[in-house]
């Protein structure tokens, strides 16, 4: 407790100071006339810390959902001024490099800071209120001659990571996900987890528009590490337990399926598809409550299986290039890359060895992270557009 209050104190002194500096810098370099300018950077200034205050006094972990998203949105403000206003200092104090060792100011390269702070505030709240709202659907093809000639062609939908609380009630965004899913004409759709925040109730406005999902084999879901409810503070640990109690009702109320540690099998004639579901396995600090041997007991006998697990890291750690293990398709999401993505490059493969996308490992087991529908942390999305995954069997190569 007492680390994070220094570097919360650290980290709000380094704020100041960056105002300040700036403060300084317009004082300094604008005529006087347009000093006006600089009392109305003093302003926005005060009133950022005024929204961070206010955000930071929010209940998070006690309260509704409705304070968390007020929370949500406050700190994403106070995060798009601090972040452009650093752009500016950052290329400010490269253009006086030249004055240390004797030369001119570039006064261009300032001018350019200030354009390019401006781009980044822009930039961030198109992330914000364009690109989080958008669909991409992304198509695959996973070959395999352990398919069965009877599933040459199956197509499965993939969603993940809708953390239907950022959206507060607004079901627009899931509404338009789910006509969009359902234009695809799936055979089987699969949700891999993080289905809200914090709290059962956040996934209730949703229900609704989730539930008008189909697919000729159904709809079928996991949990993931949002979905236990151990990121709110609770009375006690009964209301925390009836919490849990309270998703799964939830989703019966879709009409779909949640597998809980479980196998369902898919059929086309006399050929079948194990379809494994698991809660969640992942690092620390995330828990693990999911048990692979329950779901399925013996993972290296001959049957073709498809495993859904939330956290990616559970394929790296088990599954890839394990001749013990045949499990053919593991499809993950929970990385959501980073929610940043520019030119196929993003922040998650810092932390992340399966970052998004496709991987194959030697033995021919194959891994699909979904980048998710929805945002967490901050409500934006640079690149890393909201992902429909549409995987399609196939045998052989066309």
């Amino acid at each position: 407790m007492k680390f994070n209050i220094i570097a919360a104190l650290t980290g709000l002194a380094l704020c100041i100071l960056i105002d300040l500096y700036i403060h300084r810098v317009a004082r300094k370099r604008l005529p006087w006339h347009n000093h006006l300018t600089v009392k109305i950077y003093d302003v926005i200034a005060v009133l950022g810390y005024g929204i961070l205050i206010t955000a930071t006094a929010l209940p998070r972990q006690s309260g509704g959902n409705s304070v968390l998203v007020a929370d949500m949105w406050l700190i994403f403000i106070f995060i798009t001024l601090l972040l452009s206003k650093l752009v500016f200092c950052v290329t400010d104090w490269i253009a006086h490099i030249p004055v240390i060792i004797g030369l001119k100011r570039p006064g261009w390269l300032s001018a350019a800071g200030v354009v390019l702070a401006l781009g980044t505030f822009l930039v961030m709240w198109w992330g914000a209120l364009i690109n989080r709202n958008r669909i991409a659907v992304t198509d695959i093809q996973v070959i395999s001659q352990r398919w069965p000639q009877a599933f040459d062609g199956y197509r499965i939908v993939q969603i993940s990571d809708l953390h239907t609380g950022t959206w507060g009630t607004d079901t627009t965004f899931m509404s338009r996900l789910t006509d969009r899913i359902n234009t695809l004409d799936p055979d089987l759709i699969v949700f891999t987890g993080d289905i809200v925040n914090r709290r059962s109730d956040e996934f209730e406005p949703m229900v609704s528009a989730f539930g008008r999902l189909r697919a000729r084999d159904g709809v079928y879901a996991i949990l993931g590490n949002h979905d236990y409810g151990d990121y709110c503070k609770w009375p006690d640990e009964k209301d925390h337990m009836a919490d849990r109690r309270n998703l799964r009702r939830l989703y019966g109320l879709t009409g779909h399926r949640l597998l809980l540690n479980e196998t369902v099998y898919l059929t086309r004639g006399n050929d079948s598809i194990a379809l494994i579901g698991v809660e969640n396995i992942g690092e620390p600090p995330f828990s693990t409550y999911g048990d692979l041997a329950k779901a399925y007991p013996d993972t290296g006998d001959s049957m073709p299986k498809i495993l859904l697990t939330h956290n990616p890291a559970h394929w790296t750690k088990s599954i890839e290039n394990n001749r013990d293990t045949n499990i053919d398709l593991t499809l993950s999401g929970h990385t959501h890359a980073m929610q940043i993505q520019v030119a196929g490059v993003t922040p998650s493969s810092i932390r992340y060895k399966t970052p998004w996308g496709v991987y194959t490992d030697t033995l021919g087991h194959t891994l699909n992270v979904n980048r998710g529908a929805g945002t967490v942390g901050m409500p934006m999305r640079l690149g890393a557009t909201p992902e429909i995954t549409l995987i399609t069997l196939k045998p052989t190569a066309d």
